[in-house]
């Protein structure tokens, strides 16, 4: 495989009557349409699903790992010696790594954070590790992904300002330091790698506007909106999206990370956001909770218990026609693993399927009044 130059994003449609757009991400493990969702991977896995269902089943394009997680396991000697992240996970299509840096702030009780980076104690065994900008890009090399993250820090939603102001300000001066990396290092397995930078500044418009001039210097491929759907109002974050989309280029994707519903994500796509992920589709379908077009279903609900219709009649996936909402609430009481799998892959081919309507009404130009619907629809609980 022959490494290509950067990303390209090419723009094929804008909608007229709100920011949507539809695009195609090229990358050297293959073609992404857009808007996307993103499965989440943490551990070079989506968590209960096979590679073979994400790909086949849930028509995946892309999916993220964590580089905190592979940094602590299996570790990068491992990964590198297996030849990257996909050669070890086995999967061949696109992947994108977050930098770690939600994962390490949210280990409130056990990190210190300095200039150089963040020191802190793993999770697992309570060792002591440092994060700094420049070896966390270091990481990411060796994992492999087509995307990187840039270090940053993830403030809390209802942060004051003068800490958010402060947050900030490290970040992009980490930010600089991770292009310098970025730009002294090249790829390990032959693929191009691209870095995003991620635009903070939390719910303060002029601190997220300052962030979304400040990142263009670097003239990167893609980038990423982060710090929200961290307990601030929905409202607030719609509002921090559109100060943001205003500023950012429209020749690059944009990437609102952790974010979230089917209904923010309709949202978000409807102010100008191109790609998403979320834990969301598998966390709640682990605890038996599963979306649909007509609502969201609770299949642990005891009115459940003798309904031998499709888990999903519009579904797509296999498990949707296959196994019905009564058997799968039996294994939802009983605690059966198979609950978790079946529950996880609906959600994910849903989130697949619903981007991927959003793309077609884009491109038809009808999708104000299929988003409309559709928000109506998703808000119910059945």
């Amino acid at each position: 495989m022959t490494a290509t130059s950067r990303l390209v994003f090419t723009l094929e449609q804008k909608d007229t009557r709100s920011k949507a757009r539809a695009g195609v991400l090229k990358t050297d493990h293959g073609d992404i349409l857009t808007p996307i969702f993103m499965p989440v991977g943490t551990a070079a896995t989506v968590k209960g699903i096979f590679h073979r269902d994400v790909l086949h089943e849930a028509h995946a394009q892309i999916i993220l790992a964590n580089t905190y997680h592979l940094y602590m396991r299996p570790g990068m000697d491992i990964i590198e010696r297996a030849g990257g992240v996909h050669r070890f996970s086995t999967w061949n299509g696109p992947m994108l790594t977050d930098s770690g840096g939600f994962q390490v702030f949210s280990l409130a009780d056990c990190r210190k954070l300095k200039e150089e980076g963040c020191h802190f104690r793993s999770h697992i065994d309570g060792s002591k590790h440092l994060f700094t900008p420049e070896n966390v890009m270091d990481t990411e090399r060796t994992i492999g992904a087509d995307i990187m993250m840039a270090f940053d820090e993830c403030p809390p939603g209802d942060a004051p300002r003068e800490y958010a102001a402060k947050s900030l300000a490290l970040t992009e001066r980490w930010l600089d330091r991770c292009f310098n990396r970025y730009h002294q290092t090249r790829p390990k397995y032959g693929h191009y790698q691209a870095l995003f930078p991620i635009v903070q500044g939390c719910t303060y418009p002029d601190l997220r506007a300052h962030a979304a001039e400040n990142v263009q210097q670097y003239d990167a491929d893609g980038y990423a909106i982060g710090g929200l759907a961290v307990g601030e109002p929905t409202g607030t974050m719609y509002e921090m999206i559109e100060v943001v989309n205003a500023i950012l280029p429209e020749d690059r994707p944009r990437y609102l990370m952790g974010v979230g519903t089917p209904i923010n994500i309709l949202e978000a796509i409807s102010r100008g956001v191109d790609m998403f992920d979320c834990v969301m589709p598998t966390r709640n379908g682990r605890n038996g909770q599963i979306f649909t077009e007509e609502g969201t279903i609770n299949l642990r609900n005891k009115k459940w218990e003798d309904d031998f219709s499709p888990l999903d009649p519009q579904g797509t996936a296999f498990v949707d026609t296959l196994y019905s909402k009564a058997y799968v609430h039996h294994l939802c009481v009983c605690g059966e693993m198979l609950a978790a799998q079946i529950a996880s892959l609906h959600n994910i081919a849903f989130y697949l399927r619903l981007v991927g309507m959003a793309r077609q009404h884009i491109l038809a130009g009808d999708f104000p009044e299929w988003k409309e619907m559709m928000v109506a629809k998703l808000g119910r609980r059945l």
